[in-house]
């Protein structure tokens, strides 16, 4: 029997009744455009990560298409954003009126942006006559970047931050839910995301009421305070309200989907970690688990492995096989000077498991026995027994040490049916 990559068949029979209740409703009110479930979603999502303000949108692209836009992004900008992601954080950046992305290179455990390189792209993008602009900082398979570090060298040169948290809302960095880190925020709802839709879906998060109000105008059109009075060029970029009213029942689920992923996690790695090199989560971090990606010690073991996978029914993916600035519609924007070897070292190691919150003991024991029975992986040090029961842990409690919960309110692969793989938008 085949694994699914990701089981939202799993996920839908457990919230049925009242998913098809709210599909039904949205379908009899024939507010399908704007419809209350949007606003209804905001306010949920906003209480959650503790934003001031939630802008829904149609995708994860765009979120960050619009941020920038309200950001006020030009020709001769340059924008910092780490070469080892999807496309779409890059993409982008010269979309907006022609700005330049810069590639900057990762840290080799936690896969996300190295503020050292980020000095050196910095002082390349001045070299090359670009006015250093902002940063995007990707929460990379659900953990969140290092914001101490990377918000002192955005205040230290006068660089907006956006958070890239496509894959990672819901995670925590030292107390703070991402959605709540950054001038702005950004996530994705695309189905195979830890909170998804049933279709494309995104929304911004701002605690900068000027930011919201250009957002608001720009999500539809430009508009202002009249509906035929369009202040500025803008979008059609609106969340259905059918999927406002899905994410809604689904939300409802996802602190305690958070938790489960921990527990899956925490197995993965009890049992994996004496073979090859599992995800590293720094103290007081949590993540959401969008991915749990292995890092094989070469590109010959990773085949290995994957065709062991494979021969046993069990989906394994690599994210992201070329780094950024190695494929063809970026090789001639700049980077750190440096290079960005860690980047490129992981498209050649990494691969990723099934991950989601339903994945049963039973076969996560056999994803766990057929990677330790690959050829070619010399034991490190003994294992511990991963076969020991892993209880509930009380929510709050998380690999890394983090809690996760509401602060007290104020993209590669194919995507065939979400069961076999994972995407990015």
């Amino acid at each position: 029997m085949t694994l699914p990559f990701i089981d939202l068949a799993a996920q839908q029979e457990r919230i049925k009744d009242s998913l098809f209740a709210r599909i039904e409703a949205v379908v009899k009110s024939g507010n399908y455009i704007m419809g209350p479930e949007v606003g209804e979603l905001e306010s949920k999502l906003a209480a959650f990560c503790g934003a001031r303000h939630v802008i829904s949108c149609a995708n994860g692209t765009d979120a960050l298409m619009l941020a920038m836009m309200a950001l006020g992004v030009k020709r001769g900008d340059a924008v910092f954003c780490p070469s080892f992601t999807f496309a779409a954080t890059a993409e982008m950046v010269p979309f907006v009126d022609g700005a330049t992305p810069v590639f900057v290179d990762v840290h080799d455990d936690t896969y996300n942006l190295d503020v050292e390189s980020l000095k050196r792209a910095i002082a390349h993008a001045k070299s090359l006559g670009l006015r250093p602009a902002g940063v995007i900082a990707v929460d990379l398979f659900g953990l969140p970047a290092d914001y101490d570090a990377i918000e002192k060298i955005a205040a230290d040169n006068g660089l907006w931050l956006i958070d890239d948290s496509a894959q990672g809302f819901g995670g925590v960095y030292k107390g703070r839910v991402t959605g709540s880190i950054g001038k702005i925020a950004t996530t994705s709802f695309f189905p195979a995301k830890p909170l998804g839709c049933y279709g494309d879906g995104g929304a911004i998060f701002t605690n900068d009421d000027e930011m919201a109000r250009l957002l608001h105008s720009y999500r539809v059109h430009g508009k202002g305070a009249h509906k035929y009075d369009n202040e500025r060029l803008g979008q059609n970029s609106r969340l259905d309200t059918l999927q406002a009213g899905i994410l809604l029942e689904k939300f409802a689920v996802y602190p305690d989907e958070i938790e489960k992923r921990q527990i899956v996690a925490e197995r993965y790695t009890n049992g994996l970690s004496n073979l090859v090199q599992t995800p590293h989560i720094p103290e007081g971090l949590k993540s959401v688990w969008a991915q749990y990606t292995l890092q094989a010690s070469s590109e010959e073991q990773r085949t290995k492995v994957m065709n062991a996978l494979k021969d046993a029914g069990i989906p394994s993916v690599v994210y992201y096989p070329l780094p950024l600035h190695q494929q063809t519609a970026y090789r001639d924007f700049p980077r750190d000077p440096a290079g960005l070897a860690v980047s490129e070292r992981l498209s050649k190691r990494v691969f990723s498991l099934p991950m989601h919150p339903y994945l049963s003991k039973a076969d996560q024991d056999r994803i766990i026995d057929v990677i330790r029975s690959a050829p070619d992986l010399e034991r490190k040090h003994p294992a511990p027994d991963f076969r020991q029961p892993t209880g509930p842990r009380p929510v709050g409690t998380a690999i890394g040490s983090a809690a996760i919960g509401p602060p007290q309110a104020g993209r590669c692969g194919s995507s065939a049916a979400f069961k076999t793989t994972a995407s990015r938008a």
